[in-house]
C-alpha cells in the first residue's frame, strides 16, 4: 500500500483557504521552485479561483516564510538556505518531543488505535519504491497526524510551519541521501510509542528523529 490513508478531496472553508493549501503544498514540494516569481494570474487560473483568494493566500504564506514580497518587484518563493537548517532544527528539537509526549498522554483510545494502524501501514511499505512526492507526503502525513493528536492547536500550527520548512530542505537533498528509508522508518517506532502511551520514549524518539534528520542532510551538503 502506497496511497495515503485518506485520498479524498479535502474540504475547504473558503476559496482563500483552498488557494493557501494548494499553493503551500506546491511550495513545500518544490513544484514551485525556490526563488521563482509567483504569477498570481496563472495560479488563479490553475486553481479556478479569482485573484483575490490567491493574494490572500500569498499574504498567509509570507507569514509562513514560504514566499517573500518586494515592492515593485512582486512575490517570490523563498530560497532554501541550508544555513536555516540549524535554526529550524533547534526549534523542532524542542517542540517535536513536546508534541509526541502530549499525544502519548492525551490521545484517546480511538486516536491511539489510528496511530498504531498507521505504524502497521508504514511497516508494510517498501519506502525505496516510493517516488519523491509519495515519500514526502507520507512524511508530512505522519508528522501532522502526531501534531493533531497532541491536542494543542497553537503547538500544532507552529510545528506545521517549521515542518513545512524542513520538508523543503528534505526535498532539495533527498536524491543525495542514501539512508532516507531509515529516516522514514523511524516513524513506526515513534507512532507505536505514542499509541502505547510511553510518553518518555515518544519524546526521546521524536528528538532523535529531528537530530538525525539534520545530521543526514549535513552529511550530503
Amino acid at each position: 500500500m502506497t496511497a495515503l490513508p485518506d485520498d479524498a478531496e479535502p474540504e475547504y472553508t473558503s476559496l482563500a483557504d483552498k488557494a493557501y493549501t494548494v499553493i503551500r503544498d506546491r511550495l513545500i514540494m518544490l513544484d514551485i521552485p525556490p526563488m521563482t516569481a509567483i504569477d498570481d494570474v496563472a495560479l488563479a487560473k490553475s486553481l479556478e479561483v479569482g485573484r483575490t483568494p490567491v493574494r490572500e493566500a500569498l499574504k498567509r504564506l509570507e507569514i509562513d516564510r514560504l514566499v517573500v514580497s518586494y515592492p515593485r518587484r512582486g512575490t517570490f518563493a523563498t530560497g532554501v538556505d541550508i544555513t536555516d537548517l540549524a535554526y529550524i532544527s533547534e526549534i523542532r528539537a524542542q517542540l517535536e518531543p513536546l508534541a509526541a509526549r502530549r499525544a502519548a498522554e492525551y490521545a484517546g483510545p480511538a486516536t491511539r488505535a489510528d496511530l498504531a494502524e498507521l505504524a502497521d501501514t508504514i511497516d508494510r511499505i517498501d519506502v525505496r519504491t516510493l517516488d519523491r512526492d509519495a515519500l514526502m507526503r507520507w512524511d508530512l502525513h505522519v508528522h501532522r497526524t502526531i501534531y493533531e493528536a497532541a491536542a494543542n492547536p497553537h503547538l500544532e500550527d507552529t510545528l506545521i510551519r517549521y515542518d513545512n520548512l524542513a520538508t523543503r530542505i528534505f526535498c532539495l537533498f533527498l536524491d543525495r541521501m542514501t539512508h532516507f528509508d531509515q529516516h522514514v522508518g523511524e516513524h513506526s517506532g515513534l507512532l507505536r510509542a505514542i499509541a502505547g502511551q510511553r510518553a518518555d520514549e515518544a519524546a526521546e524518539r521524536a528528538r532523535a528523529h529531528v537530530i538525525g534528520f539534520e545530521k543526514a542532510v549535513r552529511a550530503v551538503v
